[in-house]
């Protein structure tokens, strides 16, 4: 399987691994599976550090670069086809960060895993919740 990460689960991954239910750690740990991130979690992370919603004991920067070689991930791509992708999802709140990592999940037919209850309600998307 080919995973994404969503923010929240990549950064409850790293400094809350105790969030991350038993299952959703197992098929990101197993080798059988891909994990992707997105550039946009490392943008909505840095949002969320420079707003104070996400404590860190160093730099942003450092913080990233040691987080990035603990768990190495391949990298989902923001490119022409996930902005051209993006302009066709709808969804019922329209958080910006969510409507990319949406878009990449379908252009690179990625599973999300999240424990967004919005985006979990999405039958026509690929998810894989955090429960």
């Amino acid at each position: 399987m080919k995973l994404l990460l969503d923010t929240h689960i990549w950064i409850w991954a790293i400094l809350r691994p105790e969030r991350i239910s038993r299952s959703v750690r197992r098929q990101i740990e197993s080798p059988k599976n891909e994990v992707y991130l997105s550039p946009i979690s490392v943008w909505e992370a840095h949002l969320l550090e420079r707003r104070g919603k996400l404590p860190l004991k160093q730099g942003f920067s450092e913080w990233l670069e040691a987080s990035l070689t603990r768990a190495p991930m391949r990298e989902a791509p923001f490119n022409f086809a996930v902005a051209a992708e993006a302009s066709r999802i709808q969804l019922p709140q329209m958080d910006l960060g969510d409507v990319f990592l949406v878009a990449t999940a379908t252009v690179f037919d990625l599973t999300l895993v999240t424990a967004d209850a919005q985006l979990l309600g999405c039958a026509w998307l690929k998810t894989l919740a955090n429960e």
